[in-house]
């Protein structure tokens, strides 16, 4: 393995071999609503090469408590109605030109025909990061908004207890 990023639920690994076969990545950015989608992968994690069809439902899907994901401090999904399950993640979301757009990534147990996938531009980016650091590098003002109580004021030494 030469990197995990658990915030994005990205990983780059290193295969050996010669004359592997490979998709090519598209851009995730040129994606709409309604566009066609495939997802492939192994559902139940065992049932190799599935196949599914249906369309790009929304992008940008942040904040949500979706299986797979609940732990993620980065959300920016593509939600797609092709069915992904349970094993389907790490399987790529294609495009009509079999384009990788996506990464299947996780599921909403509680709905049927909801999943999401991280858009291909973040992976990528998320994957160059790796390769050139070993970990994602990722930008901090060192704010932290935080109510003023007493306690604070005091360890800090300022004469008041509130904001104005």
């Amino acid at each position: 393995m030469v990197g995990t990023d658990p915030e994005s639920d990205v990983a780059v690994i290193q295969i050996e071999g010669d004359h592997l076969p490979y998709l090519q990545l598209g851009d995730s950015d040129r994606i709409r609503v309604g566009d066609w989608a495939i997802a492939i992968g192994n559902p139940l994690g065992m049932l190799r090469g599935s196949v599914t069809v249906g369309i790009i439902s929304a992008q940008g899907r942040a904040n949500l408590n979706i299986f797979g994901s609940s732990d993620l401090a980065y959300q920016d999904f593509i939600q797609t109605d092709a069915s992904i399950n349970f094993g389907n993640s790490g399987g790529p979301l294609c495009n009509v030109r079999g384009e990788v757009i996506g990464i299947n990534t996780a599921i909403n147990p509680s709905g049927q025909g909801i999943g999401f996938a991280i858009p291909i531009n973040l992976a990528k980016h998320v994957a160059d990061q790796l390769l050139a650091h070993g970990k994602v590098q990722r930008a901090w003002m060192g704010v932290n908004l935080a109510e003023l109580t007493p306690e604070i004021a005091e360890g800090l030494g300022i004469g008041v207890s509130r904001g104005c």
